[in-house]
């Protein structure tokens, strides 16, 4: 198998009801995805439509109600709080629409305090130079506009080396310009280091950056297209 046709992700029937008192809310039903080694995938959808839902079970954050996933044949649809906790620390970078830095800490001591839990880490600076940072090496969250510190955060997820890149609403806190630079920094990291990226959003817009793009609404998958032309991030106008 060509190594770009390698599936990362297999998802089948995957379904996730939270219960709420007398009231049961399904946030996924019957999904049914395959993903692949390297793509850029954009999960696209209005609020609610189960976007979060299928990031965080593929991340390991939370489990699914019934249906399978697995990760490179590995079936995590059972797997221990252990396992998924080595599964997230080891495979998965995680970027989220605030930043989480910790504010007393500088850019650097923010991206290393992940390099020191990692197998095969990139060093700090390697990873803030990635995403247009080395100048930025000593500064705090405080001296880093909001840009800054999303850049930061995705150099954070990335110094681990991660196979995989979750991305939940990155740009939803920021200005489409400042936006832009800080998508144009994931597309380099997906095409320099070949890491599988998916990435939600409410925002059709950004749906252009991806090789596929994946509809959700009422937490079914409701189409899956691949944009006629890959745009560059700066090319994107909302």
């Amino acid at each position: 198998m060509n190594r770009d046709e390698e599936v990362v992700f297999a998802v089948s029937g995957l379904s996730k009801v939270y219960d709420m008192g007398e009231i049961r809310v399904t946030a996924l039903a019957d999904v049914d995805l395959t993903l692949r080694n390297g793509e850029m995938v954009v999960l696209l959808g209005p609020s609610g439509s189960g976007k979060s839902t299928l990031l965080n079970i593929l991340g390991g954050l939370d489990t699914p109600s019934s249906g399978s996933f697995s990760y490179r044949g590995r079936d995590l649809t059972a797997a221990t709080d252990r396992e998924l906790t080595d599964f997230r620390r080891f495979h998965v970078g995680f970027v989220f629409q605030f930043y989480n830095l910790i504010s007393s800490l500088t850019a650097r001591e923010n991206v290393a305090a992940v390099t020191e839990i990692a197998k095969e880490p990139m060093t700090p600076e390697a990873a803030l130079a990635l995403v247009g940072l080395e100048e930025r090496l000593n500064h705090f969250p405080a001296q880093l506009s909001g840009g800054e510190q999303q850049r930061v955060a995705i150099a954070r997820a990335i110094a681990k080396n991660p196979a995989v890149l979750l991305c939940d609403e990155p740009t939803g806190a920021l200005d489409s310009k400042t936006g832009s630079v800080v998508l144009a920094a994931l597309e380099k990291i997906n095409r320099e280091l070949g890491t599988t990226t998916i990435l939600i959003t409410h925002n059709a817009v950004i749906a252009a950056l991806a090789d596929r793009v994946i509809r959700l609404a009422d937490g079914r998958v409701v189409g899956i297209e691949r944009p006629q032309r890959r745009l560059a991030a700066q090319d994107l106008q909302w």
